[in-house]
């Protein structure tokens, strides 16, 4: 624990302070069987994206339920803005690119046709091919197709000074997209270039504003991840294909021609027209003024470049593609928009200073819980409380390391029904402690001395605490599986604290007493050891005797 860093459970929104959301599905017209377990992942998936876009640190997105989402914030965050985005629907644009660069300044190389390996789970690949879904594309960038007007490649991404380009008319004419090509912003005005100049796409603060406010008819900057890792700007055009015009998308793996894990595309038909207008029009066009982007939720996941016009209404993006590379891709174009409508059901806001009052009581009725569990242990058992409350702390210190190593590496966090739960823990901790001392007991009231005792209760007191511990890890193991939120951290912590139990008696609570058991103050009886024959009202002391030996033959002559 002091080794990882970590030495302070993570705490939950009730406890630290912070907003809960809770989203409903609502099912659209004739469309009940659409509020699915994938469509629901689907949407956290993208909800957990936008929250993080906000800069949003530990943030909870889960399911509740078959048709509920519980988005959790933690404080410091802007939850009105959280409350816009989380539930809203995602902006899904396919833009065309007017220039590009590294984010850090300085220019990438021009990347090859048959692009680089690269395991960036957006998609973005340097080397994607944008390709009719009736064609075929040659590694090298050369045309395999049967249909030549129906085919396009993309080489990866080029960078550019866009502000540079502007400068030359004759560059702009020969190689910018004109404002037919690019929906009227060939040319940024100076606004723009401005927010492109000062636009640093390595600061997550900036990404996650790069372009708000921008319509689609407008031009905007935005960032994107290429496929080293680095991060790129761009200024893009007015949106020439909304999200909505892709009908679906799939992740396919291509053994026809080689291409491996490819990210196919089908348009409805307006989106045809639409897309085999842009492709047309920047087919015309040089590197890198014939790209199209593609824009989720004002970041580029992906930038083909294209060669030819894609006039068949499916469109296939090839290149390095792995397949959870490719399958994300096509998340993105399938769901851009979230796949089902969401109210909101309900908005918690806890303040620090409330979870912080939360959490003392629950410190308190912890305290108190072990303050009297402890005075009860003094009293009746006397000296023997002393093994017992020894394994009372040694199953906390248990806890409290293992809660705080789970919040990094499982996402754990410690909310009030968990601090319930690790208190309800401490009576069944010492039930197993008086299960076993009262087997001993037992075993002294038949006139046995202790060290005998000791051994003869503990296979009687082991089957007895195995059969109640497990009964109590099956109740915490079904209430988690068949609740949801915060009553999960109740049943998570039974079942910790259930298991810590087993663990500490075996192999702390049993051995302590045997060492205890040699000690003279306990050996002795000592009337305040809590092990007292006399107090205990134990019979005469069991004397072995010997049987009579049996009478030996004799051999008659």
């Amino acid at each position: 624990m002091f080794a990882s860093g970590h030495t302070t459970p993570r705490l939950g929104i009730d406890l630290a302070g912070g907003t809960s959301i809770t989203l409903a599905a609502v099912p659209e017209a004739g469309q009940e069987s659409a509020i699915n377990k994938t469509n629901m992942d689907t949407a956290v998936s993208i909800m957990e994206r936008r929250v993080n876009g906000l800069g949003v640190s530990e943030a909870e997105v889960q399911t509740q339920g078959d048709r509920n989402i519980i988005v959790n914030i933690p404080k410091g965050t802007n939850s009105k803005q959280a409350r816009e985005q989380v539930g809203t629907t995602a902006k899904l644009y396919f833009r065309p690119v007017i220039a590009t660069e590294l984010a850090g300044g300085g220019a990438a190389p021009q990347p090859s046709g048959t692009g680089e390996p690269s395991a960036d789970p957006s998609g973005d690949k340097a080397g994607d091919k944008a390709t009719d879904g009736a064609s075929q594309e040659a590694t090298d960038g050369s045309s395999a197709s049967a249909d030549p007007s129906a085919s396009a490649t993309t080489q990866g991404r080029a960078v550019t000074d866009a502000l540079k380009a502007d400068e030359s008319p004759a560059a702009t004419d020969e190689a910018g997209p004109s404002p037919s090509a690019t929906g009227g912003a060939a040319d940024p005005d100076a606004k723009l270039q401005e927010a492109y100049a000062k636009l640093d796409c390595t600061k997550e603060s900036v990404r996650a504003t790069a372009g708000d406010g921008a319509k689609a008819t407008d031009p905007t900057v935005a960032c994107g991840q290429n496929s080293q890792g680095q991060w790129q700007k761009y200024i893009l055009g007015p949106a020439a294909v909304d999200g909505t015009d892709v009908d679906e998308a799939d992740a396919l793996l291509n053994t026809t021609s080689g291409a491996g894990w490819t990210v196919t595309m089908k348009f409805t038909g307006e989106g045809s027209k639409k897309f085999a207008d842009i492709t047309g029009q920047l087919a015309q066009k040089q590197s890198p003024q014939n790209q199209f982007a593609i824009v989720l939720d004002g970041e580029v996941v992906s930038d083909p470049y294209v060669r030819q016009a894609l006039t068949g209404g499916n469109a296939e993006i090839s290149g390095n593609f792995t397949q959870q590379s490719a399958q994300d891709l096509a998340n993105m174009l399938s769901y851009g928009a979230l796949p089902l409508t969401f109210r909101e059901d309900s908005v918690t806001t806890v303040t620090a200073a409330l979870g912080g009052e939360q959490l003392q009581a629950g410190l308190i009725a912890g305290a108190i819980g072990l303050a009297l569990v402890i005075l009860y242990l003094l009293f009746y058992y006397r000296g023997l409380s002393f093994i017992a409350i020894a394994s009372l702390l040694v199953s906390a210190a248990l806890t409290y390391v293992i809660m705080s190593l789970l919040g990094p590496t499982i996402g754990f966090a410690l909310n009030l029904p968990a601090v319930c739960g690790a208190i309800v823990a401490i009576g069944i901790t010492a039930d197993s402690f008086i299960v076993y001392f009262e087997r001993v007991r037992d075993e002294i009231r038949e006139g046995r001395s202790l060290r005998p005792s000791v051994e003869r209760a503990w296979p009687r007191a082991r089957r007895t605490i195995l059969v109640s511990d497990f009964v109590s890890f099956l109740a915490a193991a079904v209430l988690f599986v068949v609740t949801v939120g915060k009553v999960q951290g109740f049943a998570f912590t039974l079942g910790l604290t259930t298991v810590l139990d087993v663990v500490v008696v075996f192999l702390f609570t049993k051995p302590l007493l045997t060492l205890m058991a040699r000690r003279r103050f306990f050996a002795s009886g000592h009337k305040w050891s809590g092990l007292d024959p006399k107090a205990l009202g134990a019979k005469p002391p069991l004397r072995r005797t010997r049987r009579p030996s049996a009478p030996a033959q004799t051999k008659e002559a």
